[in-house]
């Protein structure tokens, strides 16, 4: 699959005006999102230069998964691990609920509203779930997308090429540079020569090198832990 096309997806779906009215919700509260650390917390890796904040200690993973045979059958998971003691499983929770809006790649937080499994930046608009989510909140949070948003000229196969070029081989991380030149994010590929990365962003009061940092710190496998235990 060539990564996300979300005009053939949303003409599956709902009205051009539901559409429509949607993406001026996420155009308006684009305009709030932070893309710069803005925390009462510090990494392990960062300094102590402001003795009254503490290290962050948990990280929380959301999603919505679906049944495949009733649809419109939805259940909310939230899982949270403690970063300090090898990412050990704290807390966890779900709910399960009918839902009458449907799926539509690039709209999922007006149905998955509490799922961070999901794209900030890196979207069509700017404004993914993680955006949305940390906006309406006021929290930070990280986009960590499995597939990646045709947007600014990037495809999936031309990331599959930046991994597989020689200089890159080594590294983990390809930042994700659009047509345009703005920055919407990077490919990380946390197992040595993988080529099915995923893609962070910015969500909301993060910034980016913080949020590769974090999710960096929380991957045993492809896919952090808090995404991959929901």
């Amino acid at each position: 699959m060539e990564g996300i096309n979300e005009k053939e997806e949303a003409q599956k779906g709902s009205s051009p005006a539901e559409l429509g009215k949607w993406a001026e919700i996420q155009d308006t509260l684009k305009k709030r999102v932070i893309t710069v650390d803005d925390f009462p917390w510090r990494l392990a890796s960062q300094s102590e230069s402001e003795p009254q904040q503490q290290q962050l200690k948990y990280v929380g993973g959301v999603d919505v998964s679906f049944s495949k045979e009733e649809p419109s059958m939805a259940c909310g998971s939230l899982v949270v691990l403690d970063l300090l003691h090898d990412l050990r499983l704290v807390y966890q929770e779900y709910t399960c609920l009918s839902l009458d809006i449907p799926y539509i790649p690039g709209f999922l937080a007006f149905r998955e509203v509490l799922m961070v499994d999901g794209n900030g930046l890196l979207h069509p608009r700017g404004f993914g779930l993680a955006s949305h989510l940390g906006v309406i909140a006021n929290i930070p949070t990280i986009g960590v997308g499995k597939n990646l948003h045709h947007v600014d000229g990037l495809t999936q196969s031309g990331v599959r090429k930046l991994l597989e070029a020689e200089e890159n081989k080594a590294k983990g991380i390809i930042t994700l540079r659009g047509n345009s030149g703005f920055i919407w994010g990077a490919a990380m590929r946390s197992e040595q020569g993988s080529l099915k990365p995923v893609f962070v962003s910015v969500g909301h009061r993060v910034s980016l090198e913080t949020a590769v940092e974090i999710v960096n710190m929380t991957c045993k496998f492809r896919v952090p832990e808090p995404i991959r235990l929901i």
